[in-house]
């Protein structure tokens, strides 16, 4: 692993400049450099790396921003690898690097290999990833993919940029739904004892996946519970239920590629009173007391509307527009009382909480961010909390929407997209779209071979560079840095978007966006195909070029750095890197 990439190579220097200044008195001793970036700018014709140094500096230099700049500018030109800086705009300084300073960065990708664009910027920090979190009711479908496969993302992505990450699903099995799911294995286990069951009842789950789970019951427990009260039988069917439920989910997303760390109970949780000590500790401290609920807003309260008192968290105090009540007027919690309690829990071994939720949960977001501000603020230690919405997925066949009812059992599961087109396919379309848009899953076009379908695209580019690498070495030609210095600007121009997959990596992390990785690899292939076209008419251009060998081992030198980017990318949104199309 290394940090000392291109981009932190010259922001150092840089940072130098600013030193030297600072030592010359033109900026005043102890001036921050914290809000100072280096970056591509916008349009490549401007250069290189564009700093806004002069900018943010200004006003502590007591200055204008365009004639400060000129100072650091005048300062980064006597560097070796610089071949200009030129002050534009209103105070914005443009680099061009000399090119040998890109084909040290080509180098530096071939020395990391695996390690490239791995970086410590995590410190170690202990992040908690909780994702997926579907009731344990029935297999995963459609409805679950896309958070499922952003959140598994999301922990690869942090885990790459140096963070210590535990994947965490929180299974609802204490609410009524898993009381549904008993009552409809119990039927089913009769079924399977030979009794006719006729049609499912309305309110249970009439899908035949159950069906398994009670001739499994049936050959386990015998006909003993057959005609036992309810009361006899349920626990035992809700327990067992749940496990096998649990058991089809794990078998769903190891299909996606995705293996959780810790699988945390909400029984597990009102077993061991955590919900009653996260009350104690919230009343010691304050955030929690006893109070009238307020009558509904915007409309007169029911008839039957009474006033009750209840323990009340002071989620106003953070923001929300009212405070919350923890438990109901029979004494047992609320949803939220519950999920307070899941968060403190979370949070007693992990400095930062991440969330990947439903859009449908858009709705209690501002009270758990609340809860977690309350838990900071009480132990004075900060936990930062995220939570990251995902909007549904709109499938679609032949043109047509594709309808879902998991009520009455007719759904496509994650289990048949994968079957369908492929884990490959499956994950890196969830995440050619932010997260929080709309997005569309046609089973025609995720599997089409064009440039418009994403993940054929870049997948195509790398199983290109293989080609192109198998060939070289049936014609005894291996990649070489022997002659980097012949490769000319065309060339240059992937080096320049390869060298920014460690900053792709930081930038992803920091924003808690997986899905820009993805955007990058399809710039990257689109570069890199646009390359391989140039070879079509200017034969010089080609990666291998006959009777020219020191360019073709210096062209192949850098088609092998290319694909290890791609194969790095890649591996980040747990894609496989196909070496055949």
């Amino acid at each position: 692993m290394s940090d000392q990439t291109l981009y932190t190579a010259f922001a150092a220097k840089v940072e130098s400049a600013l030193s030297q200044l600072v030592a010359e008195g033109a900026l005043p001793a102890g001036t921050s450099f914290a809000n100072v970036t280096l970056e591509p700018p916008r349009d490549p014709s401007h250069g290189d790396l564009a700093t806004n140094a002069a900018m943010v500096l200004a006003k502590a230099a007591k200055t204008k921003p365009r004639d400060l700049a000129k100072k650091i500018a005048a300062k980064l030109e006597a560097e070796d690898d610089i071949a200009s800086a030129e002050v534009a705009g209103p105070g914005f300084i443009n680099l061009r690097l000399d090119p040998a300073a890109w084909l040290g960065e080509l180098k530096t990708i071939d020395a990391l290999g695996d390690e490239y664009g791995r970086s410590t910027i995590g410190s170690g920090t202990a992040v908690n990833v909780e994702y997926v979190s579907a009731n344990p009711t029935g297999p995963m479908h459609m409805g679950h993919c896309r958070g499922a496969v952003v959140g598994d993302a999301l922990a690869n992505v942090l885990e790459f940029a140096g963070h210590d990450v535990v994947r965490e699903y929180y299974i609802n099995d204490a609410g009524g739904q898993v009381d549904t799911l008993a009552r409809s294995a119990h039927l089913r286990y009769r079924e399977a004892l030979g009794e006719n069951i006729g049609a499912m009842p309305e309110g249970l789950y009439p899908g035949d996946y159950l069906v398994p789970v009670g001739e499994a019951l049936a050959r386990e427990l015998g006909d003993r519970f057959k005609d036992a009260p309810e009361a006899e039988w349920l626990p035992v069917f809700r327990a067992e239920g749940v496990a096998r439920m649990m058991d089809l989910i794990k078998s769903d997303l190891a299909l996606l590629g995705i293996e959780h760390d810790t699988f945390a109970s909400e029984a597990a949780l009102h077993a061991a009173g955590k919900p009653d000590a996260a009350e104690a500790w919230l009343r010691e401290h304050d955030f929690v007391y006893d109070g009238v609920l307020e009558p509904p807003k915007g409309k007169a309260p029911p008839e039957d509307w009474e006033p009750v008192k209840l323990p009340l968290f002071r989620s106003t105090k953070f923001g929300d527009d009212q405070d919350r009540p923890i438990k109901k007027s029979d004494g047992s919690w609320t949803y939220f009382g519950a999920d307070l309690a899941y968060h403190m829990q979370k949070a007693e071994n992990a400095d930062e909480l991440i969330d990947i939720w439903g859009a449908d949960h858009a709705g209690t977001v501002k009270r758990i961010k609340a809860a977690v501000a309350a838990l900071s603020e009480g132990k004075g230690k900060p936990v930062p909390f995220d939570v990251k919405l995902i909007q549904m997925v709109q499938l679609m066949r032949d043109g047509e929407p594709v309808k879902m009812s998991k009520r009455s059992g007719n759904f496509i599961t994650i289990a048949d997209m994968v079957e369908e087109v492929g884990k490959d396919v499956v994950r890196f379309t969830m995440l050619t779209r932010k997260p929080e848009a709309q997005m569309e899953f046609d089973f025609a076009k995720v599997v089409e071979a064009s440039k418009d379908n994403p993940v054929w695209y870049v997948q195509y580019a790398h199983a290109r560079i293989c080609s192109t690498l198998r060939k070289a070495a049936e014609e005894g030609l291996e990649p070489s840095d022997a002659a980097l210095d012949q490769l000319g600007e065309e060339e240059i121009v992937l080096i320049r978007r390869a060298a920014q997959f460690p900053r792709e990596i930081e930038a992803a992390a920091k924003a808690r966006e997986p899905h820009r990785i993805a955007f990058y690899l399809y710039d990257l292939a689109t570069d890199l195909n646009a390359f391989y076209s140039l070879g079509n008419t200017r034969t010089e251009k080609r990666f291998i070029v006959a009777h020219e060998r020191e360019v073709s081992q210096a062209r192949l030198f850098l088609a092998r750095a290319i694909g290890q980017v791609l194969r790095a990318g890649l591996r980040v949104l747990g894609v496989e890197a196909v070496e055949r199309m």
